[in-house]
């Protein structure tokens, strides 16, 4: 039986390897050998404030992006998990229609919204709302924005298994026992769903740690994120091995980040 499994999983397996491992060890060979053998780009990376405000920058908006993307899509899913079979139509379509439409299609879609000569700026100066426009791209709002709009539909499938697991008697039981629908919501629903949560919240901020094209698009240059400084030392600077460490420092905080979490999931003496 487990010679079987192997044999199943051997090409993906195999197909992992070349298309992740091989890499990330030629990524790992650049950042102790480039520009001379050592640990030096290391040093670098952790020390150098350029490399460091744009961790910590990262890290602020992923975390501000993780907890809005994740608010709202919760309210996305209770409607599309617990409302009638027109809302559940709906919303399905609104969470399956984004996935259609490429991420660069979605960071252009803001730029004609929000930019200067967007639409809102314009409509807004046209009816007399607005004296000047509003900067609402090139900046962290933009990024948070985009970021937030895409992030969305991802949060809604651990939140829907874990609305789903919810039993209903519990729910009846709390109602009878003279608790409002406020109470119910969010002294037994809620704490009920945690574990949809917390998968919700991982996914999410792992997912935005990486994200490239939609900061690049939408900060405009003003608002870099560790992709877009990893893509800049290799691609625009001939600087290999400080991306290649950066990168690799990446990899490392999130494996460790997934171990603590997973860890907690599964609690103590587990």
């Amino acid at each position: 039986m487990l010679r079987s499994r192997l044999f199943l999983l051997a090409p993906l397996l195999i197909f992992l390897a070349l298309a992740y491992l091989i890499p990330f060890l030629g990524v790992m060979r650049w950042s102790v050998t480039l520009p001379e053998p050592g640990l030096g780009q290391y040093k670098t990376a952790l020390t150098d404030p350029l490399v460091l405000s744009v961790i910590w920058r990262t890290v602020r908006i992923c975390a501000l992006v993780t907890v809005l993307a994740v608010a709202m899509a919760y309210i996305v899913t209770l409607l599309w998990v617990r409302g009638g079979p027109v809302m559940r139509l709906f919303v399905e379509l609104c969470i399956l229609i984004p996935f259609w439409i490429s991420v660069l299609t979605r960071a252009f879609g803001w730029l004609a919204l929000l930019s200067n000569r967007g639409i809102i700026n314009t409509w807004g100066q046209d009816l007399g709302l607005l004296a000047e426009p509003l900067t609402l791209v090139r900046n962290e709002f933009g990024v948070v924005l985009g970021m937030v709009h895409f992030l969305i539909p991802f949060a809604v499938f651990p939140l829907a298994s874990g609305m789903r697991a919810v039993d209903e008697r519990v729910l009846l039981a709390a109602r009878g026992m003279g608790a409002s629908r406020a109470r119910v919501f969010w002294q037994v629903f809620v704490p009920m769903t945690k574990t949809g949560i917390f998968g919700a919240l991982l996914l999410v901020f792992v997912f935005a740690l990486g994200f490239f094209v939609t900061p690049a698009l939408l900060g405009g240059g003003r608002s870099v994120l560790v992709a877009e400084l990893i893509w800049l030392r290799i691609f625009q600077s001939p600087d290999w091995g400080l991306g290649a460490a950066i990168s690799v420092i990446m990899m490392v905080a999130i494996g460790l980040l997934l171990m603590l979490t997973m860890k907690y999931a599964k609690g103590p003496g587990r």
